[in-house]
């Protein structure tokens, strides 16, 4: 079932739902299962699963270093399928410009038509470790708009060299991001809410946004979005803060601000496990007033860990 339909089922009630990634290459998926297995009890209609760009990495060869360009966490489509049989809940993966062309994005598309995927989310993707600013890969998209209007396109049968009439076209609810604090690279916010307009106006049926920390922005955010003409669900993004390293990594990557009081708590915790005690209750907190205001849903950034997000889930669902 599409994103959009569970929203428009609900009538009215907050959804739950939380993002993973994949396992490092290597690794056994059942761990992935662990951390999903506790959270099934709050009924997610969908799971959001990321998609990771290249590397580049470096092999020790005969006294020299030979670079190598590789994928660490592929399996993004296999992992959607697998969560869609194993749990009967719809799964939505992300698809990204950086470290794709278009032919292998049409390919990957394709499979998910083929496996009953219905869901996806249009994504620039981030910069290269090693680039200072989002190079796109040649032969690839370099913004996400041009990848929603391929998704769109693949719906109504057009392909990249060919139009195919036929009853068994995808169908696919497409997701985009919004930045309630604009894109890092965005001059301004007024300038990101236009390009998020674009996005919509070219096929976007959703948007989820970056973190925050402050419900303020967000509800800033969707009445700037609404004022310009955005109609379409805006579900808000949370990530629990669980180490204190978060307070510089993520206003650092992600440009965002962190208010005061939350600042101030996690400076007096002694240990992370204080830290991840504070994120929760803060994370609680948003929520709750989130949740009050009608949002459609809550969406939550996991990273692959459950435990703090079961705990926000006991205290709201």
């Amino acid at each position: 079932m599409k994103v959009t339909d569970h929203i428009t089922n609900a009538k009215g009630k907050t959804l739950f739902s939380f993002e993973i990634v994949p396992p490092v290459k290597g690794r056994n998926i059942q761990e992935l299962y662990n951390n999903i297995d506790p959270l099934m009890e709050f009924n997610p209609p969908f799971i959001d699963v990321t998609t990771s760009r290249e590397e580049t990495i470096y092999i020790k060869k005969e006294g020299l270093l030979d670079k190598k360009t590789t994928r660490m966490r592929p399996g993004t489509v296999g992992i959607c399928a697998s969560i869609q049989h194993k749990y009967n809940v719809d799964t939505v993966p992300h698809v990204i410009c950086g470290g794709f062309t278009k032919e292998e994005t049409e390919y990957m598309l394709v499979d998910c038509h083929y496996l009953g995927i219905q869901n996806v989310m249009a994504l620039r993707g981030d910069a290269r470790s090693e680039q200072k600013y989002f190079e796109p890969t040649d032969g690839g998209h370099p913004f996400a708009i041009n990848l929603v209007k391929q998704i769109q396109d693949l719906n109504c049968g057009k392909y990249l060299h060919e139009s195919i009439e036929s009853e068994h076209c995808s169908e696919f609810c497409i997701g985009v991001a919004g930045y309630p604090e604009k894109h890092l690279e965005s001059p301004s916010l007024q300038s990101d809410l236009k390009r998020l307009k674009e996005k919509v106006d070219a096929g976007a049926d959703y948007v989820v946004t970056q973190m925050f920390f402050d419900n303020k922005k967000y509800f800033e955010f969707v009445e700037a979005a609404k004022n310009i003409g955005i109609t379409v669900p805006i579900i808000p993004g949370i990530k629990p803060i669980a180490v204190k390293r978060h307070m510089q990594l993520l206003p650092q990557v992600f440009r965002i601000d962190m208010p005061q009081d939350l600042i101030e708590a996690v400076d007096s915790c002694a240990t992370n496990k204080d830290v991840r005690a504070v994120g929760i209750e803060w994370a609680i907190q948003q929520s709750k007033e989130l949740k009050a205001a009608g949002v459609p849903v809550l969406h939550y950034y996991s990273m692959g860990k459950s435990d703090n997000i079961k705990a926000i889930a006991e205290a709201l669902f």
